[in-house]
């Protein structure tokens, strides 16, 4: 019989309502709790910026049991999924299960001697201790700013100058009339850029440090989920843990593989112009695509040409009087820096001497199934499975996280064979496949087929796959099919 446990769930965005939703219909008595005001995470309101839209495309983008509204566009704009999401929480009825406003300060294990861990949470300006049996931490890739700073910024802001970080920029008539830096060259940075040319900015410049691959919607008119998340584009990347075979089939067909990405970098700087404007990457698509690939925001290229965005590659090197210097030499008027340099990746609640135990001197996470830890029992992470479809692998993971706290994988993994595998999937970021390093190590595009393969096999699926070869092999993640594999697993019920 599994013993029903209290759950914390941190984080009330993608992941946490997953994790919510696994964890109380296997009858566990779930708590989450979320520092906003709302539901939604990155997608919720006063955190996004205007424009802003997936790059996935939507029946990418959802869950197992709850697809997409049909009159949503293929790419759904911020507050179509900020819906979205939230009818997903009144279909499971998953509010009740929440508190808001509420900061998770601290996080260490319980002093009573019993399994599990005490959170100090502050609510309504009062703080107090909870202690939980379980705890699944659903902050993600995108919950603490990256906050940086650049000699000479407060004389800057003295004078009148303004820099915010790119969340921070959620309305358009800030840039009504000023010269806009925009630091970065991620998809925030490129929509950013785009925007504030759209809505009156004077200037708008587009500072970024290194060249990569971009992927525009439509490669040569063709709708790129269909060309870069087919199990069989999956099985030309260096996966890892290959067999003897499967690494010899990859040498006999190394000349193909080589073919096909040195064709879908032909037909990328063709139609997007990367030559024209300095843009072609150093670095071979097939050793680069990952969680950082972006999608390429409509209107970038179109605003290089008509010369309403500068693109200049270097970085800052300071600010000066009304102007940023770039390392370039370049100098840039600005009113409004917008710095789009990411997020802080961590959990910072918890304890420093668990982070050790989590964390590698080089950044790297130690975990299992990108989820959980042999070190720290009775926790594991949802939705730091970064990928290119991040509302199915934060489901799915939550699905397998709740069987293995309850002892009830088909393949429940012992401490020993956990630490194996941690040091070979570090090995293999390291050595065979460095872009595999972004994220803490916690991406797992391109890998989604092997990464959920990897799930289900665990969970006891009786159906994995697809009953057509030719569907699974040459078809995109299909969330409504694994609705169906989840359903082929055991179930249970916690008493």
């Amino acid at each position: 019989m599994v013993q029903r446990k209290n759950v914390a769930i941190i984080g009330g965005g993608v992941s946490g309502l997953a994790a919510a939703k696994a964890f109380d219909e296997r009858g566990h008595r779930v708590t989450g709790f979320e520092r906003s005001h709302d539901f939604g995470g990155v997608w919720e309101l006063s955190r996004s910026y205007p424009d802003v839209q997936t790059q996935s495309p939507k029946d990418l983008y959802c869950y197992t049991d709850h697809p997409m509204p049909d009159d949503y566009p293929e790419w759904p704009k911020g507050p179509q999924v900020h819906a979205y999401l939230h009818s997903y929480a009144n279909k499971h009825d998953l509010t009740r299960l929440f508190r808001l406003n509420t900061d998770i300060k601290s996080m260490d294990r319980r002093t009573d001697g019993k399994p599990g861990w005490t959170l100090t949470i502050e609510e309504a300006g009062r703080t107090r201790t909870e202690d939980f049996d379980f705890v699944a931490v659903c902050t993600g890739q995108f919950s603490d700013k990256n906050i940086i700073t650049h000699p000479g910024q407060d004389a800057f802001t003295a004078q009148g100058g303004e820099v915010i970080h790119s969340s921070e920029y959620t309305d358009p008539s800030m840039v009504k009339g000023k010269r806009v830096v925009v630091l970065g060259g991620s998809k925030s940075a490129t929509d950013i850029a785009v925007n504030a040319a759209k809505n009156g900015a004077s200037q708008v410049t587009m500072v970024y440090r290194e060249n990569v691959w971009r992927v525009p919607y439509f490669v040569g008119g063709i709708n790129f989920k269909r060309l870069l998340y087919m199990r069989a584009q999956e099985m030309q990347f260096n996966s890892w843990g290959r067999s003897a075979g499967q690494k010899a089939l990859a040498a006999i067909t190394k000349p193909l593989v080589w073919a096909n990405f040195r064709g879908l970098e032909t037909l990328l700087k063709l139609q997007l112009g990367l030559k024209k404007w300095n843009m072609v990457p150093d670095t071979p698509i097939e050793k680069e695509a990952c969680c950082s690939l972006p999608i390429v925001t409509p209107g970038l290229f179109e605003s290089f040409k008509d010369g309403s965005v500068k693109p200049i590659q270097g970085t800052y090197e300071r600010y000066e009087g009304d102007q940023i210097v770039l390392t370039t030499g370049d100098k840039v008027g600005c009113d409004l820096s917008v710095l789009a340099v990411g997020w802080k990746l961590g959990v910072p609640y918890l304890a420093q001497e668990y982070q050790d135990k989590l964390i590698e001197a080089d950044g790297q996470y130690r975990v299992y199934r990108l989820s959980v830890n042999p070190d720290l029992p009775d926790m594991g992470f949802v939705g730091f499975n970064s990928s290119f479809c991040t509302i199915l692998s934060a489901e799915m993971i939550a699905n397998w996280l709740v069987r293995y706290a309850d002892g009830q994988l088909a393949h429940q993994p012992t401490e020993v064979e956990m630490n194996a595998n941690i040091a070979e999937m570090l090995n293999w970021k390291r050595n065979e496949r460095p872009s595999a390093q972004v994220y803490g190590g916690l991406c797992s595009a391109p890998f989604h087929f092997k990464h959920f393969d990897e799930l289900l096999a665990d969970m006891g699926a009786t159906t994995r796959k697809k009953g057509n070869p030719l569907a699974e092999t040459f078809s995109y993640p299909d969330a409504s099919a694994y609705g169906r594999y989840l359903a082929s697993t055991p179930q249970y019920q916690a008493q």
